[in-house]
């Protein structure tokens, strides 16, 4: 640190002291700091809900369409089984 030849050095503790001391500028330094990070904070939670929307609407999309599909007119495996226990055993097996 470089001082001015005519003036004396400061006194570390004073500087200190001064240092310690909230002013207005303080105050207001730490209000826009919570401001910003509350907003911040805000827009990651509405973030969050939107991924959380859309997952939920893909998995409505996949349900819907395998629920309500058309009919591709392929037979089911289990339908497969059962037809081939009645070709081999007859239709009283």
């Amino acid at each position: 640190m470089t001082t001015d030849p005519g003036r004396p050095a400061p006194d570390p503790d004073l500087l200190l002291a001064a240092a310690r001391e909230l002013g207005a500028d303080d105050f207001g330094a730490a209000d826009r700091f919570l401001a910003g990070h509350r907003a911040r904070l805000a827009q990651a939670r509405r973030r969050q809900a939107g991924w959380l929307s859309v997952l939920l609407a893909s998995a409505a999309v996949v349900t819907g369409l395998a629920v309500f599909r058309p009919d591709s007119g392929s037979d089911l495996p289990s339908s497969v089984a059962y037809e081939a226990y009645q070709g081999a055993l007859g239709a009283e097996w």
